[in-house]
């Protein structure tokens, strides 16, 4: 999540060169596609109905993986896909997420069929899950993928990547970005909530959400993916030319002129707050010690968000 693009005055600022070759061996699962802008909208949007319940195929967790035993002798690795859904609030990027009692959450999403595409199985999945009743045919853009995960065994754990000694994983799971509507209907199965969760509420969360869930903030903010709200870049400004700029004068004018309420999610003792990365022309920069530095008219300083539990 974007919180402030500018553009500032002052004297020179190292630029990164970038090197995106890889030695070796290729890397067949890379788990970030993105290369779309996205638009979210404001949660109020949307409008949110309800539906008969929709139960698990399994009625425990032994039971899933058995049949993921017998399913994956007949037929083969496990393929599913999620969605990920994004809204704002209050200028933020949510997730929605299905709930499940108190403590259960999960992305809308599923098994594939035998043979099935997966764009087509995942706008199929959505229907089921979360598509209106009133005949109304419901249409989902299904965008990048954002994450590949893999199951190793028929057990909990799954990873962002294929462990080196197995050759036959038992699961693949693909999450797609999926863009909404600038308004629509939901109907949610009466066992589930449907709730909108911020992406700083996730990071680095996963005794909350599970490693997949609290991995989005990373899947989302570290690819090349342009989170738009209401189809406007927030908060990307140009400051003033007169006078010269140090990182200092930046955060403490963020500070007075671009935050109107919880400053403690920004700044922490006169700087940003561990959990703000920076930074400079595409080069990450730690900012202890560097608030004097002054910046150059054609920098672009970016500060992203990537906080827990605010």
């Amino acid at each position: 999540m974007a919180m402030a693009t500018t553009q500032v005055k002052g004297s020179g600022w190292p630029r990164r060169a970038s090197n995106s070759s890889f030695e070796g061996k290729p890397v067949p699962n890379q788990s970030v596609t993105i290369n779309r802008t996205v638009n979210l909208y404001p949660l109020t949007n949307y409008t949110f109905g309800t539906k008969e319940p929709l139960f698990e195929k399994d009625p425990s967790v032994p039971a899933r993986f058995q049949r993921m035993r017998d399913e994956f002798d007949k037929i083969g690795m496990r393929r599913s896909v999620e969605g990920v859904l994004l809204v704002h609030e209050h200028g933020l990027p949510h997730v929605l997420l299905l709930q499940l009692g108190t403590t259960f959450f999960k992305l809308p999403g599923g098994e594939l069929n035998a043979g099935e595409d997966e764009v087509e199985g995942l706008k199929r999945l959505l229907t089921e899950t979360l598509g209106r009743q009133d005949g109304v045919k419901q249409e989902w853009v299904i965008e990048d993928t954002i994450g590949n995960w893999w199951r190793p065994n028929f057990e909990p754990p799954q990873y962002p990547y294929v462990p080196p000694h197995i050759t036959k994983p038992k699961e693949h799971k693909r999450l797609f970005l999926v863009q909404l509507q600038e308004k629509a209907l939901f109907a949610v199965p009466k066992n589930y909530k449907l709730v909108a969760a911020p992406l700083f509420e996730l990071y680095d969360n996963s005794q909350g959400y599970g490693p997949i869930i609290s991995s989005l903030p990373q899947s989302l903010c570290s690819g090349g993916a342009e989170l738009l709200f209401d189809k406007k870049k927030k908060h990307q400004v140009n400051l003033p030319g007169d006078k010269e700029w140090t990182l200092q004068n930046l955060i403490f004018w963020m500070r007075d002129n671009l935050l109107t309420e919880r400053e403690e999610l920004f700044m922490q003792n006169e700087t940003v707050r561990p959990g703000i990365l920076v930074l400079v022309n595409d080069a990450d920069w730690e900012l202890l010690g560097q608030g004097e530095y002054k910046l150059c008219s054609n920098d672009t300083v970016l500060f992203i968000s990537t906080l827990h539990g605010g």
